[in-house]
């Protein structure tokens, strides 16, 4: 490679690096005084080029002899710079046989400057907890203690006017470890029941291929329970035919009775309900109701229900499901007509609408959840924010995305799980901030897309309001060392002289007193090694 190339090189590598230093490293590493970099020429110019001063500085504040890290010097760096406070000398043993690439040096337990790089550039040099990756949390409470990973429009990999349903939406969420899938269904030709965005241009999909992904994939992540959240648009005998495939496809998975054939007096835990995929959707009756039916069904009867494809009732009787609801002060009814066989497989997720708190707990069963848009949780959150609190303490709340949204844009879920709402449904396909968020919260717990709400969040009598917090304890700060940058991105991979002025951002997202952001000041054209001068960010 001549000078023009390697300046290209760089470039390329994200760096726009003076132009005499970068003939001073090339001249130096052209030992053949060819005027160009063959072989291992090419490899001492890369090391140069890569060494991060920053590290050999760190190596040496612990290094007696600025070679290694004897055992002993390997575990005071631990303990001092990565607060590996307990079990520091066997970590530091299992660290140098991981990353020391000499026999020798692991056999005499010591760590070069090429082991700590590595070390420090793997996963064990993350800043995540690593006490926090398994399942480290109480896995036995009900499910409306904890936040429940959940999407939105989940068919869709577009925007929801005229982007493509695909059951890749569904391989996409399942894989993160997403608990809460969204199934909007209609009726399709051939009396096959389709899933898509109503009333859009977006494409159609199979609802039998969707149960069937979902079979597929449910518990490849996660083995805690997901949720099939039904929005149900059917007529009757297409309602016939989702049930067939539900029971058909996912057999024993489909959870479609009470655990124990009992009537609870609360949710079932993640724990109990592994390996189960539970219906959420309109109902007739309550549990109460199915339990009692069950009681007094009679040898004979059984019989007649088990060779009909129709449980509990026939097309030529018709139930009819009333819902109520006030709109500006005047009371509408509709009624939609509701098969039995498919209200009978929803069980402890019973949709109902959401009138005000005070009829919630007069009127609505533990078992029944509501759904919010985002305005109305929002709105809901600086009216009523304790009252919402304790309501989500002892049943479920479910909240989605603005319709105006059509990009399939995200909200902020953090302001929703302020007051403990379990199901804050997301738009998975659409990377940013608010996605990031939520990657973030449920990076922990094993990724299993349940994380256990905190104890006050979990009181039904808590005095907890997020728009009015009042804490006992003094608000604590973060400092964060910020050393180094390597190897960063390009903003636009197209441009071969786009170079990044990179900077290090520290985010906290909570409650309005504990939201805040500091950053570092900003590196001038250098995405391969930007030193950022150790400045302490406090936030």
């Amino acid at each position: 490679m001549t000078f023009e190339e390697v300046r290209r090189l760089l470039r390329l590598m994200n760096v726009e690096m003076d132009q005499e230093y970068a003939f001073g490293l090339f001249q130096e590493a052209d030992m053949s005084n060819s005027g160009t970099l063959e072989g291992e020429e090419f490899v001492y110019f890369y090391q140069a080029l890569t060494k991060r001063t920053e590290v050999h500085e760190m190596f040496e504040q612990f290094s007696d002899d600025g070679q290694k890290l004897t055992l002993l010097e390997f575990v005071d760096f631990l303990r001092e710079e990565q607060k590996e406070r307990e079990r520091a000398t066997d970590l530091a043993l299992e660290l140098i046989d991981r990353y020391e690439p000499s026999e020798s040096g692991k056999l005499r337990h010591v760590l070069s400057l090429d082991g700590f790089l590595s070390y420090l550039c793997s996963k064990d040099g993350d800043i995540f907890n690593p006490a926090c990756l398994p399942i480290y949390q109480d896995m036995t409470q009900p499910l409306t203690h904890y936040f429940i990973s959940s999407s939105h429009n989940t068919y869709l990999v577009g925007d929801q006017l005229c982007g493509q349903s695909s059951v890749e939406g569904y391989i996409r969420a399942l894989k993160r470890g997403c608990r809460c899938v969204e199934v909007d269904v209609w009726d399709g030709p051939n009396g096959e029941p389709i899933v898509y965005h109503g009333h859009t241009l977006t494409s159609r999909i199979l609802f039998k291929d969707v149960v069937a992904t979902v079979k597929q994939y449910a518990f490849q992540a996660s083995e805690y329970p997901l949720i099939l959240s039904l929005e149900n648009h059917c007529t009757w005998e297409q309602q016939l035919t989702m049930v067939r495939h539900l029971t058909e496809i996912l057999d024993d998975q489909l959870l479609s009775s009470t655990l124990d054939g009992l009537l609870p007096t609360q949710l079932p835990s993640p724990e109990q309900l592994k390996g189960k995929i539970l219906v959420k959707g309109k109902k007739l009756g309550t549990l109460e109701d199915d339990l009692e039916d069950e009681e007094e069904v009679t040898e004979p009867q059984l019989e007649r229900q088990q060779g009909s494809e129709l449980p509990l009732g026939s097309p030529s009787e018709p139930v009819t499901l009333e819902l109520s609801h006030l709109n500006k002060d005047k009371k509408k009814k509709s009624r939609s007509v509701l098969c039995p066989a498919l209200s009978a497989l929803v069980v402890y997720l019973k949709s109902v609408s959401f009138r005000s708190f005070t009829h919630s707990k007069e009127n609505y069963h533990f078992y029944e959840i509501s759904s919010f848009s985002e305005t109305k949780a929002k709105s809901l959150v600086k009216e009523a924010g304790n009252e919402f609190v304790q309501h989500n303490a002892w049943q479920l709340s479910r909240v989605y995305p603005s319709g105006l949204r059509t990009d399939s844009s995200n909200y902020n879920p953090q302001e929703l799980w302020n007051v403990g709402c379990q199901m804050v449904a997301m738009n998975m396909q659409t990377a940013g901030l608010e996605m990031d968020i939520c990657d973030g919260l449920f990076r922990q717990n094993s990724g299993c897309g349940y994380v256990l709400k905190p104890d006050f969040l979990r009181d039904i009598q808590s005095s907890f309001n997020p728009e009015k917090p009042l804490s006992p304890f003094k608000a604590q700060t973060l400092l964060v060392q910020v050393i180094s940058g390597q190897q960063l991105p390009k903003v636009n991979n197209t441009k071969e002289r786009s170079i990044v002025d990179p900077l290090v951002r520290v985010e906290i997202y909570g409650i309005r007193p504990d939201t805040t952001c500091q950053e570092t000041n900003y590196v001038e054209n250098n995405g391969e090694t930007a030193v950022l001068g150790k400045e302490v960010v406090g936030v």
